[in-house]
């Protein structure tokens, strides 16, 4: 008996360790994305595309990380550790395969307000005096840094803990319009803060409100300063660099290989200004020393944390919020799924681990991304190539770029921002939608339904329907009382007087919230659509269920050349041909 208790046990405790072992695998599964595709990962088709892009990619993590290091305010080499430590972290953690995370231009303005409010400036170039041993770097650096390290250490501790909160699902509230906003907006005040560069003029640190006019403000007032060789250094950077970036990408079907236009614009005028020795007979600021190696780890300073919480969260909320744009648009584009928030975490440890390190923020950038689109990689193992080749630069070419002038840099960070600056055209767009909140178009009704439809509530519904649309004033001119027939359990009754030929109007049913309907529901959306397309409006579902999708196809009655059952309600909108000369009515209504 002993004995048979004991067998049992031991089966029982078996399973439950197997159990155990099966839960802890499935985790290890779910939260480092690495594991499921690297053992599948195709050596033979997509190393060589993963190659080219990540020596494409590698080029362009140099450039904008001693650019967006300078926009933080700290020395430039940290930079480069910002484009190296970060693409493996989210390597090992993130869900996005075409997502190229590193240094980010909004992310280094925001931690720069801290830095330049802790640690004020003293002198204006990056040559180091008074070294203090770490990195061969001065004391005045080093806390610089160690103020942007701070930023990103609990910037990315905000975003685990967002993790851990499931704060992901909360994405839905950053709609296309708030992101555009806020890009667009950071992306003005970037290029604000890159004016002393790229004029050459020694101008204290502004902030606060209405720095941004301040900031020209003080420009106008010290325009004699201006330093002429740098502006035209500067003007002739910007258009090689417009230029070239223009033809690159009307020909990028034709070439497989971009022109690194960055990069050769980096080395040629470094060249040129250590020959014409500009630093010295011209006055032009360079980038100065740059040290070798990587830096030992070394934690963030504690004590700076409380001084930077506000600064941690734009950092955390920003930085997330355009890198899961990115991934989101990487995962439609090729048919994957991202997790908001694996994201949450994926980031948060991008952020966190890197401080020790002397890392700046990180976040994912749309030109970074953008690139390995148009290079054709296929996984994060582009990434991974990328950091090897950034590693060469930090052990061997880093050191030569003492003459890089700032002004340059400056160049590179503006006109990588062209993609920010040109969603100022959305304005035109999202003020025909709507002049209050930009989210509905000129005689175009959005209805939510939100409660099943059933043969309870049928004639409800169409009642609720019918007084929206006589609100609007969707059918003037027409008999309103007739322009739905009454509708019991599926019946019409009564006759539909003839309808009066008016500019149409579109009627946009949202069907996020119908989780349940019947044969009568069914047959009230169709005769819906089948009455106001007699009235000359036409009616859209979105977010349909692939059930009430079939259920109304089977019903038959629908226009089959023009699309009817749309993914979301944005879609359904650019469905809408704009030259119909709508007319704006009312906002989104609920029923």
């Amino acid at each position: 008996m002993m004995t048979g208790a004991k067998r049992k046990r031991s089966t029982v405790w078996r399973k439950i360790q197997a159990v155990r072992l099966e839960d802890i695998k499935a985790w290890c599964m779910r939260r480092l994305p690495i594991l499921t595709w690297v053992p599948v990962y195709n050596w033979k088709e997509n190393l060589v595309p993963d190659t080219v892009s990540g020596m494409m990619l590698a080029i362009q993590q140099v450039t904008q990380g001693l650019a967006f290091a300078v926009l933080s305010s700290v020395h430039p080499v940290f930079g480069l550790y910002g484009s190296f430590f970060p693409v493996i972290i989210y390597a090992i953690f993130g869900m996005g395969r075409h997502v190229a995370t590193g240094t980010f231009a909004l992310t280094s303005l925001i931690s720069a307000n801290a830095v330049e409010r802790l640690v004020p400036s003293v002198r204006t170039n990056f040559t180091a005096n008074n070294n203090s041993g770490i990195l061969g770097l001065s004391e005045f650096e080093m806390q610089r840094i160690g103020v942007a390290a701070a930023v990103s250490f609990l910037g990315g501790i905000i975003q685990v803990v967002m993790f851990m909160l499931q704060l992901g699902s909360a994405t839905f509230l950053l709609t296309e319009p708030v992101i555009s906003a806020m890009t667009t907006g950071a992306a003005t005040h970037v290029v604000t803060s890159q004016v002393k560069y790229l004029l050459g003029m020694k101008m204290p640190y502004i902030s606060g409100p209405l720095a941004f006019f301040h900031i020209y403000a003080y420009v106008f007032e010290n325009i004699r300063s201006v330093q002429l060789e740098a502006l035209l250094l500067s003007l002739l950077s910007i258009v090689v660099l417009v230029l070239v970036k223009e033809l690159n990408e009307k020909y990028h079907r034709n070439i497989k290989v971009v022109l690194p236009i960055d990069l050769l614009l980096i080395i040629a005028t470094s060249i040129a200004c250590y020959y014409a020795d500009m630093e010295y007979v011209y006055g032009i600021e360079v980038v100065g020393n740059i040290p070798k190696g990587l830096p030992s780890p070394k934690a963030p300073s504690m004590s700076v944390l409380p001084e930077v919480v506000t600064e941690a969260f734009g950092v955390a909320l920003v930085g997330y919020v355009a890198s899961l744009a990115l991934a989101q648009g990487s995962a439609k584009k090729f048919k994957y799924s991202v997790d908001d928030n694996q994201e949450f975490l994926a980031h948060g440890l991008s952020n966190v681990i890197p401080s020790f390190f002397f890392c700046i923020p990180s976040a994912a950038a749309m030109g970074r991304t953008a690139l390995l689109y148009s290079t054709g990689a296929k996984t994060q193992v582009a990434c991974l190539i990328s950091c090897v080749l950034i590693l060469v630069v930090i052990y061997t070419i880093g050191p030569l770029l003492y003459w890089l002038p700032m002004c340059v840099l400056a160049s590179i960070i503006v006109v990588g921002l062209k993609g920010m600056l040109m969603q100022f055209r959305d304005l035109k767009k999202y003020w025909n939608v709507d002049k209050i909140d930009w989210e509905s178009l000129k005689q175009v009704k959005i209805v939510s339904v939100n409660s099943p439809l059933v043969f309870l509530n049928a004639r409800k519904f169409h009642a609720d329907l019918l007084k929206i649309i006589q609100k609007d004033g969707m059918s003037s001119q027409c008999e309103q009382n007739t322009l739905l027939c009454s509708f019991s359990n599926g019946s019409c009754h009564g006759e539909l007087v003839q309808p009066c030929h008016n500019d149409r109007h579109v009627l946009i049913l949202d069907c996020s919230g119908l989780n349940f309907f019947d044969y009568t529901g069914v047959s009230v959306l169709l005769q819906i659509y089948v009455d106001c397309k007699n009235r000359y409006i036409d009616v859209l579902l979105a977010h349909c269920k692939g059930s009430l999708i079939k259920a109304m196809q089977y019903g038959g009655n629908l226009d089959s050349e023009n699309p009817v059952f749309f993914e979301s309600i944005s879609s359904a909108i650019d469905a809408i041909p704009i030259h119909r000369n709508y007319s704006k009515f009312s906002e989104q209504s609920e029923l």
